[in-house]
């Protein structure tokens, strides 16, 4: 066990202390029930894990079954199993790994097509990278395209109109399989986010000397980038090019200055007397974007100090680990920001099933007096300490 992976082991009650005040006529009676109620909750664990291995073995590399109603139904299982068990964790590493499956299998489709279209395949390898809560292996039951391409050099222009219309191909056939669009053009279908390893180097030396004319918005690609991960295709270029992004990010202070700044620029939702702030008006009084105004800023911050300290991992939870193992969190704060990542995760989670069932429209924003007086301390408290995060960055980077 990975213990980055899985921040609090299980602890099994003792059932001697349990039952040493039950009257011997009790006790028997309370372990059959208890026996009862432990069997009937790993059967059904086990119908979800074997319904969604069956339904992973439906897409197989020369199958042709549509894919959406998988995917469909295996976020069906997952949202499922979060209300009888709710894991972010779980749900996370069981999301993306079955969307990896997927994508790697559409993958394969495109360039299967391509090559009975007559398209000739260049002589240069390439590689599919994923940002976003999937580069983070954050996946949860709404998920949308977050990717990049990369191939190798050689190629030509005949390599760039191969991947160009590969690229249109393979985000039409994501989308078919249940992917959306991404809504900030975060597609290789967007020239931005395709190119050769060359191409890539040089557009990444452009954001990081500043020599683009809209810096802000390519330093936010830059920290899009932060986030990249192997998904299919060829691993070792896709390790060249998340290497040579890290590096630059390190190498070049200013610009990882500047992203820092942005991370202890966001907002929190905290108002006077350091209370949970709510919107006063509007279609959502009452109510906080609990991404923008909690979420993300944690995983922003973490992310920033672990490409600082050079640490590889993209995982929230991965580096807030590494970040304590190498000294520069304390073994409590370490934890408190593993405790903030869970609450916050598990309130988002719980909007998505809420907007998935057509119980509220929108996917982001909490109303926090519908939850009870511990639940909203503990969002407070998860801010709060959100909050001593920036702090830190703050000091570490210089910003005034």
């Amino acid at each position: 066990m990975n213990v980055t992976e899985y921040p609090s082991p299980l602890i099994m009650p003792d059932y001697s202390e349990i039952t040493r005040f039950c009257p011997v006529s009790e006790i028997v009676p309370f372990l059959q029930l208890l026996s009862s109620s432990i069997t009937a909750d790993y059967q059904k664990l086990v119908a979800f894990r074997t319904e969604k291995e069956l339904l992973i073995e439906r897409i197989a590399p020369t199958g042709n079954a549509p894919l959406k109603p998988i995917h469909d139904r295996l976020n069906q299982l997952e949202l499922d199993r979060f209300l009888f068990i709710p894991s972010v964790h779980e749900l996370h590493h069981s999301c993306t790994d079955y969307r990896d499956i997927l994508s790697t299998h559409v993958v394969e489709m495109v360039k299967q097509e391509m090559l009975e279209a007559g398209y000739a395949v260049p002589s240069v390898p390439f590689a599919l990278i994923s940002m976003g809560s999937d580069g983070r292996e954050e996946q949860t039951l709404i998920t949308d395209q977050d990717n990049l391409i990369v191939y190798g050099d050689g190629g030509g222009d005949d390599a760039d109109r191969y991947f160009s219309e590969f690229s249109t191909r393979l985000v039409n056939k994501l989308e078919e399989a249940g992917f959306m669009r991404c809504t900030g053009d975060i597609m290789p279908t967007n020239q931005t986010w395709r190119g050769s390893f060359s191409q890539w180097r040089k557009r990444l030396f452009s954001i990081v000397r500043y020599e683009v004319e809209d810096l802000g918005k390519n330093v936010m690609n830059l920290i899009v980038l932060s986030d990249a991960r192997h998904v299919a295709g060829d691993p070792e270029l896709a390790a060249e090019l998340i290497d040579l992004i890290r590096t630059m990010e390190r190498d070049y202070f200013q610009v990882l200055w500047g992203m820092a700044k942005a991370a202890t620029d966001m907002k929190l939702a905290l108002g006077f007397m350091k209370r949970i702030w709510t919107e006063g008006s509007g279609d959502h009084k009452g109510e906080f974007n609990v991404k923008l105004l909690a979420w993300a800023p944690l995983v922003m911050n973490v992310r920033i100090l672990a490409i600082n300290q050079g640490i590889p991992a993209t995982s929230t939870l991965q580096r807030i680990a590494l970040l304590e193992a190498e000294g520069s969190f304390s073994p409590s704060f370490s934890s408190d920001l593993m405790d903030a990542y869970h609450i916050l995760t598990k309130q988002r989670i719980l909007i998505q099933i809420k907007a998935l069932k057509g119980i509220q429209k929108d996917s982001h924003y909490l109303n926090p007096y519908l939850l009870t007086t511990s639940e909203q301390e503990q969002i407070r408290h998860a801010m709060l300490k959100i909050e001593d995060l920036q702090k830190i960055i703050h000091a570490n980077f210089h910003i005034v």
